[in-house]
């Protein structure tokens, strides 16, 4: 018998609590980090955006956990970027899609267990959709850019955030899909 087996049934709902809240600091972490490979154009991947669409893609979660869990990361998102135009519209608009994608059964969860490459394409255009709420904002508040060149500029950064997002996606979503399934299969 293995030690995670014997762990109490409180024990293993706090594992789990544990898990997701050491990954949301790991990605709020690295939001600032610029490795080689992980710019383009001067832009990161969106690691809170990957953490969002890993943590809603989950099977079990409903619409409320994914507006709940999407609103607090992008408040602490906006606590480590600009809070105008706030972060957490776009996430929580991003995890709603995403929660209504997985729902509709659109991509077996067999082959997303298995696969990369709907992970990155799921990541790539929920990236897409982020950072098109995040222009629309901009947009709404119009502050000192032309509406031309704020739809410009968000042209280069939906594409170069989506590019990147979803080729750092599996590097992410894996590894906690894992110990995800690890704790929640130590739940029931």
């Amino acid at each position: 018998m293995s030690y995670l087996s014997r762990i109490s049934l409180g024990s293993r709902h706090f594992l789990n609590w544990g898990v997701t809240i050491a990954s949301v600091i790991l990605c709020i972490l690295i939001l600032p980090t610029r490795l080689p490979g992980m710019e383009l154009l001067g832009i990161g991947p969106n690691w809170p955006l990957i953490w969002v669409v890993a943590w809603s893609i989950r099977r079990k979660r409903t619409l409320m956990e994914a507006i709940i869990g999407s609103m607090a990361l992008g408040f602490l998102q906006d606590a480590m970027t600009a809070p105008h135009p706030t972060h957490a519209v776009s996430l929580v608009v991003v995890g709603v899609l995403t929660i209504v994608l997985q729902k509709m059964r659109s991509i077996p969860p067999e082959i997303i267990e298995k696969d990369p490459i709907p992970i990155a394409l799921i990541v790539f255009g929920m990236a897409m959709v982020a950072e098109t709420v995040m222009a629309l904002q901009f947009s709404w508040i119009g502050e000192k850019s032309s509406l031309g060149d704020i739809w410009s500029y968000h042209q280069r950064v939906a594409l170069c955030s989506a590019i990147l997002s979803s080729l750092w996606a599996p590097v992410l979503y894996f590894p906690l899909n894992r110990l995800w399934d690890m704790t929640s299969s130590l739940e029931s």
